[in-house]
């Protein structure tokens, strides 16, 4: 299947993925978004391997892309505090948490702080964009005037030093 037979299904099915996506994720943002992700991620497939029903398979995309982002914003939701100072974060214990768990948590959120506060200017800003506003890929983009691929690249070397200071902490 040729990049350009892809190009057409795409164009010709846009609207038709663009509807699907919004009733989905209620929003029109995120929703062009994901479409733009469908198509690099179809694109990459296709790089990579053959594929026979390629009008399924981009619709498939776009549905699990819409249900991954679904589940982040809900776990994002669960877990999201705003504006709330760090003391009252800090006297605030979880009922079933040890002693143990709390000096561990402590001590992950002392690594991670020092961590992140070495990151650059534009690297801390797109941090907290992402994880703390819950902005879009591309609205951070617009608003760093940066491409989207310097945002995924830079969230993805952030997410990989979070991921190592915990798992050197736990190491420890």
């Amino acid at each position: 299947m040729s990049q350009s037979r892809f190009n057409h299904v795409f164009l010709t099915q846009r609207t038709s993925l663009l509807r699907t996506l919004e009733r989905m994720v209620n929003n029109h943002s995120t929703a062009e978004d994901l479409l733009q992700e469908t198509y690099l991620r179809v694109t990459r497939a296709l790089s990579e391997r053959a594929i026979d029903h390629l009008e399924p398979f981009v619709f498939q995309t776009a549905r699990n892309l819409a249900l991954d982002h679904l589940r982040a914003r809900r776990i994002h939701s669960r877990t999201m505090v705003d504006d709330v100072p760090q003391e009252v974060m800090h006297s605030i214990a979880a009922p079933t948490s040890s002693a143990e768990d709390a000096a561990h948590a402590e001590q992950l959120l002392e690594r991670l702080n020092v961590s992140l506060s070495e990151l650059s200017n534009r690297q801390q800003r797109i941090f907290i964009l992402s994880r703390l506003h819950g902005h879009s890929y591309q609205q951070i983009a617009d608003e760093l005037s940066v491409s989207l691929s310097t945002v995924q690249k830079e969230l993805k070397l952030i997410m990989s030093i979070c991921i190592g200071v915990a798992d050197r902490l736990n190491a420890d």
